[in-house]
């Protein structure tokens, strides 16, 4: 009589060897990458499981790929810490885990006091066959028309609320730095043209709406 194959358990959690950091489903962790040469490896954890007799531990993880790691390659507006989370899925022993991290949403990102090593942010999903992004627009900033990269120093006029790099706008890094106001050039021109037409002294400029605007995203072939 054939011997029946040991079922397997789903297991709530899983302590990462060495360490007393807990993993559990939905959480982010740092995989050790086949090649030593190369960055580890970021996915999110779906599904724990051990073995019947519960002595090897396997997960099922959703991959997140750098910007590197995709068809179009990285680009100037991907961040440093920037990761796609892929429609790629795989199953990893659990022994190659070395650690958790926190893949921030994009706006949290912005917000962080500090970045640590172990902080990284998403703003893209990414289909791994076809290189599609889902958004596949995304908001775009100053006079380059680039969306907005969060490791690069941007000013933000007062007037139109749009973003702009310093040297699209004639501007050092450390003027940038220094300055307490700062209004774009279409703006002051809007406000001189207002000024001589009424003959009046110049007032506060007019905060507008900003109208977000977007570029479709192709990965390069």
């Amino acid at each position: 009589m054939a011997k029946s194959r040991p079922t397997k358990k789903i297991l709530d959690s899983y302590t990462i060897k060495g360490t007393d950091k807990v993993v559990k489903v939905g959480d982010c962790v740092v995989m050790r990458a086949e090649d030593a040469q190369k960055p580890p490896y970021i996915a999110r954890v779906e599904k724990i499981e051990a073995d019947g007799r519960g002595n090897h531990v396997r997960v099922r993880v959703r991959w997140y790929y750098r910007p590197e790691e995709s068809i179009g390659g990285r680009r100037q507006f991907h961040g440093a810490k920037e990761l796609f989370l892929s429609d790629h899925f795989d199953e990893q022993s659990a022994d190659t885990i070395e650690g958790k991290c926190s893949v921030h949403t994009f706006k949290n990102y912005t917000k962080l006091d500090s970045v640590g090593s172990e902080d990284y942010f998403c703003r893209f999903e990414y289909n791994a066959a076809t290189g599609g992004f889902t958004p596949d627009r995304v908001a775009v900033h100053c006079k380059c028309e680039m969306p907005y990269n969060p490791d690069v120093l941007m000013a933000q006029c007062e007037a139109c609320k749009d973003w702009f790099h310093p040297p699209c706008v004639n501007l050092t890094t450390e003027q940038v730095k220094k300055m307490d106001h700062f209004f774009c050039s279409d703006c002051i021109k809007e406000d001189d043209v207002k000024l001589r037409n009424s003959g009046k002294d110049s007032p506060p400029l007019e905060q507008k709406q900003p109208e977000p605007k977007r570029r479709k995203l192709h990965h390069k072939k």
